[in-house]
Parts: C-alpha cells; structure tokens; sequence
C-alpha cells in the first residue's frame, strides 16, 4: 500500500532534516547551550551561596536565554534555506497543494521543537537540582516546566512562519535571531516602551516560566504562555499566507 500524499510530504521534511547538516546542527547546539550554560552558572554560584536567587526559574533558564537563539535559527532554517537555494520551487512543485507542504514543515518544526524543548527543559532542572539544589515541591513549578516545555516549539513556529513571511534567509536571520536576543530584552529596559515590549512573544512566553510575579507586568503566567500561542497563531498564518501568494506569484 502507497503511503498517501501528506505521508510523503512529512517523510520528505524529515529527509531534508536528517541530511542538512545546519538543520540537526541548530537544535543540538540549542540543548547544548541552555542545558551547558545553566548547568555552569549554577555550579559557580553554588559555591557561593546554596539559593538558585529570588525566582528559581531565574536559574533554571539561565542557559534559554543563549539557547533560544539557536531555537530560533531552527525555525529560520527549516523553510529559509529552500528560499536561499531557490529549491522553494521544487518543493512547490513537488507538492502541488502548498497547505499540505507548509503543514508538513509546520508539524516537522512543531514535533522537533516539543521534543527538544523537553529534553533542555528536563536538562536543565537536573543540572540545577545537581548544583545548586531545586525543591521540586515549590509552587508553580510544575507549570514553570510545562511553559518551559511548550516555549520551544511555539518559538520555532513564530521563526518559520516569519521566515515564510519575509521569503529571504538572510533577512530572516538578520532581523529576528538579533531580535530575539538582544531586541525584546533592549525594549524591555526602556520606560514607557517596557508597557508594550511584555507583549512580545518570546517576553510572555518567558514570564510564563517565571514561579513568582515581576512588578510591572500587567498579565499573568497562563496568560504569557497564551499571548506567546497567540502570536504563533498569527505568524503561522501569516506564513500560510504567503506561501500561497508565492505561488499565484510563480516564485
């Protein structure tokens, strides 16, 4: 029996995954810096004090706030470098119905994203509680993991529909990696403009990590964890959107 046409597209996806070095390459260094850098964080401040700080999440995802950057070049690249390449066109053609070509993308970038979100999620609370100690019976830890869990995908979504959006490697690698890092967090420091940088994604997404409130933040955690679905949403559509007209445009 001949797999149907969504089987091939998704075997096709991870085919492109498996054999584009830059592609496997990006999640791996993502697990490598947030679980490294938290785990070498907390050593070195355990032997100072034996408190994680104020927030455990503050120690916990420490090694997100590199490691995302690299989860954000995942998503970039699951689409972005088709666009480089110009191979966009074959995959078009290939898969003449371009829903179930962005979906299979879609669900490649979603169950990649999941699995490495709970593996550097998991990784970094046992390099926590194996440094500096973790009291797993702390309130609002267990929804601090589930958020930490689901950030992940949700911001390798965001990037590939963007990324879809802008049509471009390049300038998708050039406006949202630096955004991302430094961008939101620059925002986030300035008075008057902190009101709307919360807003962001990767801002709520983040707070919604967080196991106890920070002042000025006008929503809570479930909430951030809901405005980052939300704007996943928005740029999955979005991307939706402009594969289609790249078609009616013929590339």
């Amino acid at each position: 029996m001949n797999p149907g046409p969504t089987a091939n597209a998704l075997r096709a996806e991870r085919i492109k995954f498996t054999t584009l070095p830059s592609q496997w390459a990006a999640p791996l260094v993502a697990l490598v810096l947030t679980v490294g850098i938290t785990a070498a964080v907390n050593a070195a401040y355990g032997t100072k004090d034996h408190t994680p700080g104020e927030d455990p999440a503050g120690g916990i995802y420490y090694g997100l706030l590199f490691g995302h950057v690299a989860v954000a070049c995942f998503g970039i690249l699951l689409i972005g470098q088709e666009f480089n390449t110009r191979m966009i066109g074959g995959s078009l053609t290939a898969v003449p119905r371009r829903g179930r070509l962005y979906g299979a993308k879609l669900a490649i970038g979603a169950g990649l994203g999941l699995l490495l979100g709970l593996v550097s999620t998991a990784g970094s609370f046992l390099a926590v509680d194996g440094t500096v100690g973790l009291d797993l019976s702390t309130p609002g830890l267990t929804r601090s993991f589930l958020a930490g869990v689901l950030y992940h995908p949700m911001m390798v979504l965001i990037c590939l529909g963007l990324t879809t959006m802008l049509g471009n490697l390049s300038a998708a690698l050039g406006l949202l990696t630096p955004m991302v890092f430094l961008g939101t967090t620059w925002l986030a420091a300035i008075p008057g403009v902190r009101e709307v940088g919360q807003f962001l994604p990767d801002r709520a997404g983040l707070y919604a990590m967080r196991t106890q409130p920070e002042p000025g933040v006008h929503y809570g955690y479930w909430t951030g964890l809901l405005i980052m679905a939300l704007w996943t949403a928005l740029a999955v559509y979005g991307g939706l959107r402009a594969l289609r007209r790249y078609e009616a445009s013929g590339g």
